[in-house]
């Protein structure tokens, strides 16, 4: 394989706006060059061993300058690399400068392809509910740069041609904003022509301030409109009255800490996202299964047991993933039935065309004991793979009605390794939090190891959520009253009991 760089468009800054080929290159990237307006997020999903590369270029800031990038590029190119990812904002070829780096790749004999973006141009008003093209309104769109190269000598710009369109988006357009309205109203457009500026599109903290050419300038200040924003101008402005969908979402602009594991992060993070909030992954903690060679040697006695009971998501996917290793077919289960503490977990046996045969009201411990004891199961041979740091209240409890139970422990929760607790600070401490998130008592302990307890109550602000009673009662423990406990101990109702929550 010759080396390739790919020119990605990362799209408007919402991360389920890339495109499926795009998402796919930053996951199988060597090395990610990326530019500061693409989401931050996406390098959470390079691969261990992907070489990341800050070529960031901002108002008033420059990791790198162009001619840099593109000796970078090149460089990357003919060394140990092959597959080289250059991810940039919205699309390569719209004002992203992938023009110039494809012809210096074409200089040098470099392979190269372009993954179109979805461009700011579009997505952004879309969000701010303003559709750049309207069959009663306009039928024609100019799209400028709001920032022309300054070594010009002379706007390349047809100003007199511009001012008579009837929708016009202007890309980085607020540090110029002034100079080209007036060059528009100079060349007849009216000052009461209705204008939009939107600050940070797609993204929960998106702002959008309307108003017209004479009044946007003192509208922006107030509002603190700064860059990234795009500009809006024309009648089609008037429709965000109607059509404003985004910013209207239930938890639109809140800040949300998401403390579980980076591989169970995701789903909580986009449901999150999905409702218009800002997940911020700060995974507390990390899933480490025991050696296969321990697991193996305590499950080889499983069939002699009549009840396998999963207390966890992970209990399932690396119990299970250590039975086939061992039996290679599903069938060698048997007659064993299967009980599982809560509807998540019964999903994830579910997944594998496996039946759950109890599944408690309660999701707990208790609601589990409960629920054998209401169907009178006693004196059987119970088998329990879960984690080590599992309370042991379920396990005394069989015993204690005659059963017999081996608990085996098949992983442990431990602190993060990758975790940076300086950068973890500064995310907390720097940002307007709304919610922090806790779905275990792991979640809680491991989150005050990098965060002290009195130092974060001191924001007020912050509302503490626990997936259930026992959560919530390790919360307690470090003096943290939890402002909501969930009646349901599922991802799907923390969700919809935040919401309930927010709307107070």
């Amino acid at each position: 394989m010759k080396p390739c760089v790919y020119l990605v468009g990362a799209g408007p800054g919402d991360p389920d706006l890339i495109s499926v080929k795009g998402l796919e290159l930053v996951k199988e990237a060597d090395v990610i060059v990326y530019d500061y307006l693409s989401n931050p997020y996406f390098l959470t999903l390079a691969n261990n061993k992907c070489k990341l590369v800050n070529a960031g270029k901002r108002l008033g800031y420059k990791a790198l300058s162009q001619e840099k990038i593109n000796k970078k590029l090149i460089s990357l190119a003919k060394g140990k690399y092959k597959k080289i990812v250059r991810l940039k904002g919205g699309d390569p070829f719209l004002f992203g400068r992938g023009g110039e780096e494809a012809e210096e790749l074409k200089k040098n004999n470099i392979l190269f392809e372009i993954v179109p973006g979805i461009t700011s141009a579009i997505a952004v008003p879309a969000y701010a509910g303003i559709p750049i093209t309207h069959r009663d309104i306009t039928s024609t769109l100019a799209i400028v740069t709001g920032h022309e190269d300054p070594e010009k000598k002379s706007s390349s710009i047809d100003w007199e041609s511009l001012a008579k369109m009837k929708s016009i988006v202007f890309l980085m357009g607020t540090k110029n904003l002034k100079k080209n309205l007036n060059k528009l109203i100079k060349n007849g457009m009216s000052k009461k022509t209705d204008i939009a500026a939107i600050n940070w599109g797609t993204y929960s903290k998106q702002k959008t301030v309307l108003g017209n050419l004479e009044n946007i300038f003192e509208k922006i200040k107030s509002n603190s409109i700064k860059s990234p924003s795009i500009i809006i101008i024309g009648e089609i402005c008037k429709l965000r009255a109607k059509l404003n969908w985004f910013e209207n979402k239930p938890l639109f602009g809140k800040n949300i800490i998401v403390t579980r594991a980076r591989k169970n992060a995701s789903i909580l993070s986009k449901k999150i996202a999905s409702l218009g909030g800002n997940p911020i992954e700060i995974p507390t903690i990390e899933i480490k299964p025991r050696p296969s060679s321990y697991i193996q040697k305590r499950i080889s006695d499983l069939n002699t047991y009549e009840w396998l009971i999963f207390t966890s998501v992970n209990g399932v996917e690396i119990f299970f993933n250590e039975f086939i290793k061992k039996n290679s077919d599903i069938r060698s289960l048997g007659k064993l039935k299967i009980a599982t503490i809560g509807s998540e977990t019964a999903r994830a046996v579910n997944k594998l065309n496996i039946k759950v045969d109890l599944i408690p009201e309660k999701y707990t411990a208790e609601g589990l004991i409960s629920a054998f004891k209401k169907n009178k199961i006693k004196k059987n041979r119970i088998f329990i793979p879960r984690a080590a740091k599992a309370r042991d209240k379920l396990v005394r409890s069989l015993k204690s009605m005659g059963n017999l139970v081996k608990e085996v422990k098949i992983y442990d929760t431990v602190l993060p390794k990758k975790e940076d607790k300086v950068e973890i600070q500064n995310k907390i401490y720097s940002e307007k939090i709304d919610f922090i998130t806790f779905t275990s008592s792991s979640t809680v302990e491991n989150f005050f190891k990098y965060v002290s307890p009195i130092q974060i109550k001191k924001k007020k602000e912050i509302s503490y959520v626990c997936i259930g009673p026992i959560t919530a009662s390790t919360l307690r423990a470090y003096k943290i009253k939890p402002s909501l406990v969930c009646s349901k101990y599922t991802i799907d109702n923390l969700i919809k009991e935040i919401v309930k929550f927010n709307k107070k």
